[in-house]
């Protein structure tokens, strides 16, 4: 580092500098650091001074974006070396990184916003740098998934953190059929040009009843925190180009406990499947068949489906 601490002192004190105390594994003798520095996911006040301490005393800062990151340092007076570091050049990045730190330098990793590493570039560095025995320290500060979370309000005490679904439909179907029967709160990433379409595919596969929080610009002039279902949620964001604009976090409520409770998940799934396919009592009928559950017990759980309006298109009860 730029600045180098010439004296005895306790934990306090340097925490205080921002220098860690201890890092749980031994480091390579004379390597440099790694710190992961998390910056301000929009109000740039909210940043720790142990962040800005680091900032101004590693020898060099890997950014995702060179331009944001020099926007924040001038923002609090701070002048230092910059290099790009982002999901088009980790790999080879990471190589000169490395060597600079084996050879005693200390280096700040941030991205553009939040957290590195979490759906940002960072991990194949950490990784590289953990695998040459150098100290990777973590500086905690802003996430954008934890701030949703903490002003969501929903009774959860699980959740299950995503990040960026697929963007071919298919493929982000096939993942939320994975998370369908899961009964912890489930956290989203979005874009705002994709954010219709993924809510429109969330309803389809999670079902319309479930609660949803749409959090965008969160610590920004325009913050929005909204909650409604599912089934509302595509109506709120087509109602105002607005609601449209900004990075989105969506948290949808878990899957129901009844639910959980009542069909082993197996049976549920491919009474699901049968539904979007066959008459109710058929796809009943067929779903205790292929799971071995009980007739009447699917047969409820399908008639409590459509009364909740999913599978309201599918073909008729004809029995």
């Amino acid at each position: 580092m730029k600045q180098h601490d010439k004296g005895g002192g306790n934990g306090a004190q340097a925490e205080s500098r921002g220098e860690p105390q201890g890092h749980g594994e031994q480091a390579s003798e004379g390597a440099g650091k790694l710190y992961v520095v998390a910056t301000p996911i929009g109000n740039l006040a909210d940043i720790s001074a142990r962040a800005l301490a680091l900032l101004a005393q590693a020898d060099l800062i890997a950014a995702e974006d060179t331009r944001n990151t020099a926007h924040l340092l001038a923002h609090h007076g701070i002048r230092a070396k910059l290099v790009a570091l982002h999901e088009h050049n980790e790999m080879q990045r990471a190589a000169e990184l490395v060597a600079r730190m084996a050879a005693g330098e200390t280096i700040a990793l941030v991205s553009d916003a939040g957290t590195p590493a979490i759906s940002d570039p960072g991990a194949l560095l950490v990784a590289r740098a953990r695998a040459a025995g150098i100290a990777v320290c973590p500086i905690p500060g802003a996430n954008a998934a934890i701030a949703a979370l903490s002003a969501a309000g929903l009774a959860a005490p699980h959740f299950l953190f995503y990040g960026f679904l697929p963007v071919k439909p298919a493929a982000r179907r096939a993942a939320l059929e994975q998370l369908r029967e899961l009964p912890y709160a489930l956290v989203f990433y979005e874009a705002p040009h994709r954010v219709i379409e993924c809510v429109a595919a969330l309803t389809a596969v999670l079902g319309g009843a479930r609660e949803i929080v749409i959090a965008r610009e969160l610590t920004k002039l325009f913050e929005t925190i909204h909650l409604c279902t599912l089934d509302q949620a595509e109506a709120w964001l087509a109602a105002d180009a607005n609601r449209q604009r900004g990075e989105f976090v969506l948290i949808v409520s878990g899957a129901r406990a009844e639910a959980q409770e009542g069909l082993p998940a197996e049976a549920e799934r491919v009474l699901r499947l049968l539904l979007a396919q066959l008459p109710l009592k058929q796809a009943a009928a067929l779903a205790a068949a292929i799971s071995g559950a009980r007739r009447n017990e699917l047969y409820a759980r399908a008639l409590a489906l459509r009364n909740a309006g999913e599978f309201a298109g599918k073909a008729p009860d004809n029995g």
